[in-house]
């Protein structure tokens, strides 16, 4: 077993090294930018929402599953639109507090990457094995759950595929790092 103190650097620099291919990833390459399109008659929605507290929000809304199948719920998943939108608090937007929290979360990605590894890899092994646990357990991290927003929210397969691709790099970022610092006997 590998003590999970011991492996602060790989934690750390992994986290450091996913930071940076993310920023270049989402500003020079720009494959996400048509994640996201603008709403026809954006004015009018916002001028519609405004005074909305920053929330999530479902449309058309149903206190539960009996209500979803009332004839007026019915009619109203009919006539559409159905959607989730996710509102947050006015302002110009600032970066700073979302990149703060994303790096802390590839801290805590890769502090579950070197509990598993800790627990199933010895000191001393080579370099591939650490590489392949690490890089899973890596991958689940940072998509584990993205295909969620796809089955259940309505995002489009296409832009969980890209996450997907953008995860599978992070996991191999933070593998390649995990491999290379794992402790000698």
């Amino acid at each position: 077993m590998v003590a999970l103190m011991s492996l602060w650097l790989p934690i750390l620099l992994s986290a450091v090294i996913v930071f940076a291919a993310s920023s270049v990833m989402h500003i020079v390459l720009t494959y996400h930018r048509k994640d996201f399109s603008q709403l026809p008659n954006e004015d009018r929605v916002a001028d519609a929402l405004r005074g909305t507290a920053p929330g999530m929000y479902m449309l058309p809304w149903s206190a539960s599953m009996k209500d979803m199948n009332t004839p007026a719920m019915v009619e109203k998943f009919k006539r559409g639109p159905i959607g989730m939108v996710m509102l947050r608090l006015p302002g110009p937007p600032g970066f700073g507090k979302n990149l703060v929290q994303w790096f802390v979360f590839s801290i805590v990605v890769g502090v579950f990457v070197a509990y598993v590894c800790g627990h199933t890899i010895p000191p001393g092994a080579p370099y591939l094995p650490v590489f392949r646990v690490a890089g899973t357990v890596a991958f689940l991290g940072y998509v584990g759950a993205e295909a969620t927003k796809t089955i259940w929210g309505g995002q489009p397969w296409g832009t969980t595929v890209k996450n997907y691709i953008d995860g599978l790099v992070y996991a191999l970022l933070t593998a390649g790092v995990f491999g290379w610092l794992w402790p000698k006997v």
